[in-house]
C-alpha cells in the first residue's frame, strides 16, 4: 500500500485519507464560495440585504462537508458522532467545565486584546464615560440615546455574551464540527498535534476568503486581509483546538467560537468617542488579541496543558498511543 493511509468502507472499497480530506476542502471551501456568490455579484456586497441570511448559511458549509464525507464512507450516524466529539459527554466534569471557561474566557481575550492596543497605542479608551458607546447608541438612536442609562446598557451588553455564546452556538457549531470536530483530530493522528492546530488554523482562516475579500472583519478586502484572518484564525484556533482535544469533546469550541462571536464589539463598548478603531489592530482578530492569545497559549503550555497526557488521544482513549499507533487506529475507526 506504499504506507499510505487508507479508509476502509462498508462494501469492501478503499479510499485514501488524501481524497477524503480534499472532498472535505472542496466541499466546505467552494460551498463557502458558491454561498457568498450573490454578495460577489451585487454592487452591494456586505451591504446586500440578503447578506444577514447568506453569512449564517456560509457558516454550516464545513458541517455539509462532514455530511458528504461521511456519505463517501457509509458510515454509521452513531460512529459519526463519537468521531466528531459530538456524543457521548463524557468525562462530564470536564467537558462542562471547560465550556464555561471557554463562555467565560472567548470575551476575556478579546477585552485583554482591547487593553493590550491600548497599551499600543492603537486605540484610545475611555472607561469612565464610555464615549464611544454613546456615540455608537447615537447613531443608531439619534438623540434618544443621551437619555439612555449608559453605564445600566453597557452591563446588559456584557451580561448578555453568555446568553449570546449559547444562540451563537446554534450557528458556529456548523463551522466547529468541522474544523474541530472533523479536520484537527484526522490531521492530528497524521501530523501531530502542533502541526494540525496551525494547519487546521490556516485552513479556517483560509475558507473566510469570500468575505474577507468583500471587506469583511478587517476592511482589507485583499490578500492583506486574507493573511490578517489566517493569522487570527491560528492563534484563536490553537485555543479552540486545545479545547476540543482536552475535552475530547467538539462542544467547548462550540460555544468558545460563539462567545467570541458575541465578544466582536467590546472594543466600541470601551473606546472614546472620536477615535476610529482600526481592526487590523484592535478589532475581534486584530494584533491585540493574537497578542493576547500568545500569553494564553505559552501560559498553557508551561503548566503542562499542551502535554500529551493532557490531551484526549484520537481514537483511542490511551494517552500512552504512539503516533504509528494512533494512524492503525485512525484506519480501525475509518473501517
Amino acid at each position: 500500500m506504499s504506507g499510505e493511509q487508507h479508509v476502509t468502507l462498508a462494501r469492501g472499497h478503499r479510499t485514501p485519507f488524501w481524497v477524503l480530506l480534499t472532498t472535505f476542502l472542496v466541499v466546505s471551501s467552494g460551498g463557502a464560495w458558491l454561498v457568498a456568490l450573490p454578495l460577489w455579484t451585487s454592487s452591494a456586497g456586505l451591504a446586500s440585504p440578503v447578506a444577514p441570511l447568506l453569512l449564517p448559511a456560509i457558516m454550516y458549509t464545513p458541517a455539509a462537508a462532514v455530511f458528504v464525507v461521511a456519505s463517501v464512507r457509509r458510515q454509521r450516524p452513531g460512529a459519526t458522532a463519537r468521531e466528531l466529539g459530538m456524543w457521548p459527554l463524557r468525562p462530564v466534569k470536564r467537558v462542562l467545565g471547560l465550556t464555561i471557561i471557554a463562555v467565560a474566557g472567548a470575551p476575556l481575550l478579546i477585552a485583554i486584546g482591547v487593553f493590550i492596543a491600548a497599551g499600543f497605542g492603537w486605540v484610545r479608551l475611555d472607561l469612565e464615560h464610555l464615549s464611544g458607546f454613546r456615540e455608537t447608541l447615537r447613531a443608531a438612536a439619534g438623540r434618544a440615546a443621551d437619555a439612555a442609562p449608559l453605564q445600566l446598557i453597557a452591563i446588559v451588553q456584557l451580561v448578555s455574551i453568555p446568553i449570546g455564546a449559547l444562540f451563537n452556538g446554534l450557528l458556529t457549531f456548523g463551522e466547529e464540527v468541522g474544523w474541530r470536530g472533523w479536520l484537527l483530530p484526522r490531521l492530528r493522528s497524521r501530523i501531530g498535534t502542533w502541526p494540525s492546530l496551525v494547519v487546521s488554523g490556516a485552513i479556517w482562516g483560509l475558507w473566510h476568503s469570500p468575505l474577507i475579500l468583500l471587506g469583511y472583519n478587517f476592511e482589507q478586502p485583499n490578500v492583506f486581509g486574507v493573511f490578517l484572518m489566517v493569522v487570527g484564525s491560528v492563534s484563536v484556533g490553537i485555543l479552540f483546538g486545545w479545547l476540543r482535544l482536552r475535552s475530547g469533546s467538539v462542544w467547548p469550541p462550540v460555544f468558545a467560537h460563539g462567545a467570541l462571536n458575541a465578544s466582536a464589539n467590546l472594543v466600541v463598548l470601551f473606546s472614546s468617542a472620536g477615535d476610529r478603531v482600526d481592526p487590523v489592530l484592535a478589532g475581534p482578530l486584530g494584533a491585540g488579541t493574537w497578542t493576547a492569545a500568545a500569553i494564553v497559549i505559552t501560559a498553557l503550555v508551561i503548566v503542562g496543558q499542551f502535554a500529551p497526557a493532557r490531551l484526549e488521544p484520537f481514537p483511542s482513549s490511551s494517552s500512552r498511543t504512539s503516533g504509528s499507533a494512533l494512524r492503525a487506529q485512525q484506519d480501525q475507526v475509518d473501517d
